[in-house]
């Protein structure tokens, strides 16, 4: 009898009430087979996802992030939160790649209430991408120490990347395909990198370094940061009283 270990990815779900929860709730009842590896929370609209909801459930050791609602321009509310939720998942699906983790594995989907099908398609679907992308961390090559900083400083900067959004990166389009087209730009990524790239590398280094001392060389090869840009971050912060270097260690400390 084989005893090689069947990895089972842990999904969570955040499910709009009127839109992918009945699609959820119709694929149950018609019995549409997907498998059993989501658990699901129901929202009364997909924009009431908080990037801060989706790294809580990856820091608790989810797999996979999955938020469906109504498809767009079909929301039941004036606001329209589906497209509050498409831009959120953009950019944390940035912060997430900015770190080493698959953006992969945060998914957004469109299911109405009569789609059973689709989202038993769709859940079947990121189960199987999971699974052949590993465990979170161990399949990016992550320590479980690491990767639990990383998540850490992502959650720091929740506050300050909302900011930013809604100063510097706040869109509206009417189509998913511009939303796709403008979140994979140069334009979007050359803002993204001088607004919140840099300050989340420093997060990251603080971090770091509060549990003890460490080299540049050190910092680099726990953070998978070119140890150029280490440098960097660390001259910068030292002018600003934020560290320090400990000659006798040989090594940078918080100040």
């Amino acid at each position: 009898m084989s005893t090689e270990f069947e990895f089972k990815p842990r999904i969570l779900g955040f499910l709009c009430n009127w839109c992918c929860y009945a699609g959820a709730d119709l694929a149950g009842v018609s019995r549409y087979q997907y498998p059993p590896n989501i658990r699901i929370i129901r929202l009364m609209c997909s924009g009431r996802v908080d990037a801060d909801h989706i790294l809580r459930a990856f820091s608790k050791g989810v797999d996979g992030v999955f938020i469906g609602g109504c498809w767009l321009g079909e929301c039941h509310y004036i606001t329209e939160g589906n497209y509050d939720a498409l831009s959120m998942m953009h950019l944390c699906r940035e912060s997430l790649k900015k770190v080493g983790i698959n953006q992969e594995r945060l998914r957004l989907e469109w299911v109405s209430a009569s789609e059973g099908i689709r989202f038993g398609e769709v859940i079947t679907d990121f189960t199987e991408q999971l699974r052949r992308m590993g465990p979170l961390g161990k399949g990016e090559g992550i320590a479980a120490g690491a990767l639990k900083l990383k998540l850490e400083a992502l959650t720091k900067m929740v506050p300050y990347t909302k900011l930013v959004e809604r100063e510097k990166l706040r869109v509206r389009f009417d189509s998913l395909e511009a939303y796709d087209r403008y979140f994979a730009s140069d334009e979007l990524h050359n803002l993204f990198d001088g607004f919140v790239g840099d300050k989340l590398a420093k997060s990251q280094i603080m971090l770091l370094l509060r549990d003890k001392p460490q080299t540049t060389l050190e910092i680099s090869e726990a953070l998978g940061l070119d140890p150029s840009e280490v440098s960097r971050h660390l001259n910068g912060s030292a002018r600003h009283g934020l560290i320090r270097f400990d000659q006798g260690l040989k090594r940078y400390a918080l100040a």
